[in-house]
């Protein structure tokens, strides 16, 4: 293939995953072979964070997934303006507060 065709990828998208879910927060965490983000959202009225989706991905593709987004802020702040990031966090927490037991909190 020539470097300067583009490859196409047919990408099947089912109706259930289409509507997507909503995140405010994600948890990354990385071992030798793989990063791990879990995608939270953390609302008022709720006891605490409730992980959506979680995702597993090689070190390479979690740095080409950091490439990427990148790459598309760059091209939305072009577009609409800076992205404000408003005051910083007021803390952190500890993953193990959220954990029971090994496995997660329901």
């Amino acid at each position: 293939m020539d470097d300067n065709q583009e490859k196409k990828v047919n990408i099947n998208l089912d109706p259930a995953i289409a509507g997507g879910s909503y995140s405010n927060l994600a948890i990354i965490t990385h071992s030798r072979s793989e990063f791990i983000i879990d995608f939270a959202s953390n609302l008022p009225g709720l006891p605490g964070p409730k992980v959506n989706n979680r995702i597993v991905m090689t070190p390479e593709h979690a740095k080409r997934l950091l490439n990427a987004l990148a790459d598309n802020v760059g091209k939305y702040e072009a577009q609409f303006g800076a992205i404000s990031l408003g005051e910083a966090p007021k803390g952190t927490f500890n993953l193990a507060d959220f954990m029971q037991n090994g496995g997660a909190k329901s």
